[in-house]
């Protein structure tokens, strides 16, 4: 976000303790409206904390959280209006109905039954859910789950909606219906804050803050994030991609190698110096290939390239 944008969410310093851990270490950002803002790092790098936090439903131990004008550490009961919190796993009632579920969570905001009617025929539709209103929660597929925990966040018509890894375990064709949904969110003027295990996905965000250890270590666009990239990426076509990998991996410059779909991704620190030698290495192995070039670095080579080389800042 650029300096001096307004911000929905703003989070400084924030710290918290769990015994023999410091699950959030100080973390710093900032969320404008109507953005997509991505949460990403392996397990453990405290993006459910940050959430939970962002949602008052845990209390920082350190720094301060306002979200939409509110210290959420000062008055957490008050933000809860604003907001919309969708932990990652499912958390209605399973045997309730879809329609049931929807008319729950639309009671306990005290919403009109005109107007809760109005918001789940729309909600429903979006998600192409409607003709699912009389099936059992329990009954329903996992990215249908998916589906109703997020129709059911929206139905008190929050300004900011909390997501956590939202779409994991869930069908690629569903993933992509979600993220469908979630933009048609973002043009009605919602702001969106997702922490996802997708790194595919961490693209189609509008910035990314990148976490390890329950620190920052970068957050900016995901194209501006690319320019971090420790090396260049090269890709090597072949059916043989362990034996390939394996041939490369300990060659000079080439800092890892990784299986990638039907290829290998290997990060080198000289393309036009390593290409040749990478060649020499593989057809000496025996190993059969066909492309080698270099390739932009995807989000995921980005991260796991960071990771290894580098510790969280200090």
């Amino acid at each position: 976000m650029s300096a001096g944008a307004p911000s929905i969410v703003s989070v400084d310093g924030l710290t918290k303790r769990f015994p023999r851990v410091t699950a959030i270490d100080g973390l710093s950002f900032s969320v404008a409206p109507g953005e997509v803002f991505g949460l990403v790092g392996p397990d453990g790098a405290g993006k459910t904390t940050t959430l939970r936090m962002l949602a008052g439903v845990l209390s920082p131990d350190g720094g301060r959280v306002t979200v939409d004008g509110i210290d959420v550490g000062a008055d957490p009961e008050a933000v809860k209006e604003r907001v919309s919190y969708m932990p990652q796993r499912f958390g209605l009632y399973e045997d309730l109905t879809v329609d049931e579920n929807i008319r729950f969570c639309a009671d306990l905001f005290g919403i009109a039954r005109k107007v809760r009617e109005e918001r789940t025929a729309r909600l429903l539709a979006a998600s192409d859910m409607t003709e699912f209103r009389g099936r059992l929660a329990g009954q329903l597929s996992g990215g249908m789950k998916q589906k109703l925990g997020l129709t059911c966040s929206l139905i008190h018509t929050p300004r900011i909606l909390l997501l956590d890894e939202p779409t994991t375990g869930v069908d690629p064709v569903s993933r992509r219906d979600f993220w469908r949904i979630l933009y048609s969110l973002r043009e009605e003027g919602v702001t969106i804050v997702v922490a996802t295990a997708y790194l595919d996905e961490a693209e189609r965000c509008t910035r990314l803050a990148l976490l390890h250890g329950g620190r920052m270590m970068y957050c900016d666009t995901p194209r501006a994030l690319k320019r971090h990239m420790p090396g260049t990426v090269v890709e090597i076509a072949t059916d043989s991609t362990h034996a390939a990998r394996d041939a490369l991996h300990a060659l000079e410059g080439v800092s890892s190698a990784r299986i990638v779909g039907d290829g290998v991704h290997a990060v080198v620190d000289d393309a036009r110096r390593r290409i040749p030698v990478m060649r020499e290495a593989l057809e000496a192995a025996g190993v059969a290939f066909g492309r080698i070039a270099t390739e932009p670095p995807s989000m995921e080579d980005l991260f796991i390239a960071l990771l290894q080389n580098e510790e969280p800042p200090a």
